[in-house]
């Protein structure tokens, strides 16, 4: 159940048509992609590599990666991705957990072999071309990646995840994302939905701005990309469809947002800025993709109301792969595409639950289920302060005048809230937040996550604020 197998049977029948294109305007079909794959497999395989390796990869977000994940997994090697966010500290731990036997690096990732000590010594492969078409047949248990988490709430993990698992991901999520017409083309800043639109013969068009500073892209250039490449779908964080409703928006038929909460005050900003685009928000976590998802235009006036004065986040549906309770408000999740333990079980005591002898993610989120079974996000249990929740706090906070980003501090009694943007006179948020919640407000450049720049760090606002 080698998963480049799916992959490759779409590449035959595709052929020519353009399977990935970089932000910087390359191209590779789907035939060559499948054809260069096989050669760089077989010269990985005379270089050493071996069914089961465990081999570090670290390139650039472009063809190369995605040549050099076929080629991998077309031998059943185990490719070690560090999170690109993450920079040396995220390869110098993934290093440590992982132990890989060879590294494959290139671009600006060249020099880690010398500039991280723990890959002194490891086997460095190079990008050849050999004659060859290698498939190792492999089980849907044989291990195809190791992904770690961010950190952001502790030490980062090590997550494993197979065949069968990356095979039942694509499952998941190929009911959200199937293509709606013939030329289907999507603009993808999350390579699993690379991955998965691989497998479904659609143009994976890639971002044109840093991965690592989606904050920092230009709208501008984000609609000459979407046009050059006439790009039919997006598939963004949160923050890059900010900067699409910034820039007045684009003619998608769909954009999908997922990485970080969507406030509903972003999700009217972008029906206005996108009045002909299906809105489709998409909530998950590094264990579990997907875990909901919600048409924005479904929404109903009091769902609105609800999320407007403080109910939370409306997260919609649980795809049909997911199996979701919640326990002491914690949302916990189960199913096929669900990680069910991490590397050397480093991890599983505090994030996994064996109940009945199926093993449970706990997301670390707050939720709650309404009558019709939809989903709520309440913001992160860790975070809570003063008996709430963030989102119950923020969604309302950032209805004040002049706010851009809106946080509860942790753990504060009384309540603190951090506010940003362009405060309407001095002193004015503090007398709106006590009025409001019975809050001191403090004004700072609110820290975000590294991933995704979307997401409040709540580790470092606790240590900004006194």
């Amino acid at each position: 159940m080698n998963l480049i197998a799916g992959f490759l049977d779409k590449a035959a029948s595709v052929g020519p048509r353009p399977a990935i294109v970089t932000g910087a305007g390359e191209t590779i079909s789907y035939d060559q992609l499948a054809l260069r794959s096989g050669r760089l497999a077989a010269s990985l395989r005379q270089q050493g590599v071996m069914r089961g390796d465990r081999v570090l990869l670290a390139l650039p977000i472009g063809i190369e990666l995605y040549l050099a994940i076929a080629a991998l997994w077309r031998l059943g090697a185990v490719i070690v991705f560090p999170e690109p966010a993450m920079g040396i500290a995220g390869v110098r731990r993934a290093v440590e957990i992982a132990a890989p036997a060879a590294v494959l690096v290139g671009g600006i990732y060249r020099l880690l072999p010398v500039l991280v000590p723990q890959l002194w010594g490891t086997r460095r492969l190079g990008f050849g071309v050999a004659e060859g078409d290698p498939l190792e047949v492999v089980g849907p248990e044989h291990p195809a990646l190791l992904s770690f988490t961010s950190g952001s709430t502790g030490r980062p993990k090590a997550i494993v995840r197979s065949h069968g698992f990356l095979a039942a991901q694509n499952a998941a999520l190929h009911d959200l994302i199937v293509p709606g017409r013939d030329d289907e083309t999507d603009l993808v800043a999350f390579p699993v939905f690379v991955i998965a639109n691989l497998s479904l013969g659609t143009t994976s068009v890639l971002p044109n701005w840093r991965l690592t500073r989606h904050d920092a892209a230009d709208g501008a250039a984000l609609l000459r990309h979407i046009a050059a490449h006439r790009v039919t779908r997006a598939m963004v964080p949160p923050v890059i469809a900010e900067h699409l409703a910034d820039a007045g928006g684009a003619p998608l038929d769909v954009l999908f947002t997922g990485g970080g909460p969507i406030f509903p005050d972003l999700l009217k900003r972008l029906v206005e800025a996108l009045p002909r685009t299906d809105i489709v928000t998409v909530y998950g976590s590094t264990e579990a993709e997907p875990i909901a998802h919600q048409h924005v235009g479904a929404i109903t006036a009091a769902e609105w109301q609800q999320m407007e004065a403080g109910g939370g986040i409306l997260a919609g549906t649980p795809v049909p792969a997911v199996r979701l309770e919640l326990i002491a408000d914690e949302i916990i999740v189960t199913g096929p595409h669900v990680n069910q333990g991490y590397l050397d079980g480093i991890g599983d005591a505090d994030n996994k639950l064996n109940r009945h002898g199926e093993i449970w993610h706990r997301t670390g989120d707050a939720g709650r289920l309404d009558t019709a079974g939809k989903l709520w996000l309440r913001g992160r249990l860790s975070a809570s302060a003063a008996g709430h929740y963030p989102f119950e706090i923020e969604t309302v906070a950032r209805q004040l005048p002049g706010v851009r980003r809106a946080a509860l501090v942790p753990g504060r009694e009384p309540m603190v809230i951090a506010l940003e943007g362009e405060e309407p006179a001095p002193g004015r948020w503090t007398e709106l937040a006590e009025q409001a919640f019975g809050a001191r407000a403090v004004k700072l450049t609110m820290p975000l996550d590294r991933r995704h720049r979307s997401k409040v760090d709540y580790v470092r606002l606790g240590k900004l604020v006194e």
